[in-house]
């Protein structure tokens, strides 16, 4: 009894001990994954979302954001990460320029200066004015222009003497459709006006083409980022008629003769 008592405590003892070892290689392990875990945790920062749907035209309240932690490597440009930025003191509101979907981080961008409204005057950068041109369903290419669009404004009139068709401005942005700057209208809209942005400089020389000739639009498409060169188009160039083709063709010399009150006029070869 004795020896059959001792083997059970020594398999006891055995098993206690492996036990233990099996658990302090568990806590190792667990321990261990800790510090990975703590090591892998990426930096964030405080970011303001909206908590709804947000339309164009719309007040943004305190009640209408909430901070959430955004990775900070990838924060986007132009995020709110303070409240005093976001709303500032005074109880001006921001006013939403551009629709924002429900845990969309508020942009600058996409909303106005504090106690702004949603005009065009808050959508001009540093340095741009706003200029209306006159346009029709032709020239105004079929009411598919948008706000946030842009186009090649081409002058038609007379330099010269002659009749010519000539690119004046490149990939001009449009900002508002007569009196409608809402970026996410998808309505097509025949327009009178279309208000576009642009230097001062550009400005002065839209007013001057507007006043001496007409002006039609180009539509440029959303992913095209070149830009158009100078092009100029007279009445010989559509035609198809070359100053060397004029130059060749054979010159007809005269000579007048006076016959009484009657004078007569006689071809005769050409003498170099």
């Amino acid at each position: 009894m004795r020896v059959i008592f001792g083997l059970v405590l020594i398999l006891g003892v055995g098993l206690a001990g492996f036990a233990v070892y099996v658990a302090k290689d568990r806590f190792t392990q667990y321990q261990d994954a800790l510090a990975s875990q703590r090591d892998a945790i990426v930096p964030t920062t405080s970011v303001y979302v909206v908590t709804r749907e947000m339309r164009y035209g719309e007040q943004l309240r305190p009640a209408d954001v909430e901070a959430i932690e955004w990775p900070q490597e990838y924060v986007p440009f132009g995020t709110f990460t303070s409240a005093e930025d976001l709303f500032p003191d005074g109880g001006e509101l921001r006013t939403i320029l551009r629709v924002m979907e429900r845990n969309e981080p508020v942009l600058i961008s996409k909303v106005s200066a504090p106690g702004e409204d949603a005009g065009v005057a808050s959508q001009l950068e540093q340095g741009m004015r706003a200029f209306a041109l006159r346009v029709d369903v032709a020239t105004g290419v079929s009411g598919f222009i948008r706000p946030g669009d842009r186009v090649d404004v081409y002058w038609s009139g007379n330099s010269r003497g002659e009749n010519v068709t000539r690119l004046i401005q490149a990939s001009v942005p449009i900002i508002a459709i007569d009196q409608i700057s809402d970026q996410d209208r998808r309505n097509p809209t025949v327009a009178r006006t279309i208000t576009i942005a642009a230097p001062a400089d550009q400005i002065a020389a839209l007013a001057q083409a507007q006043s001496t000739g007409g002006l039609s639009l180009s539509l440029v498409g959303v992913r095209d980022d070149t830009r158009s060169e100078t092009i100029e188009v007279d009445q010989d160039a559509l035609l198809g008629i070359s100053a060397t083709a004029e130059a060749e063709e054979p010159t007809i010399c005269t000579v007048r003769n006076r016959r009484g009150a009657e004078v007569i006029v006689t071809a005769v070869p050409c003498i170099n």
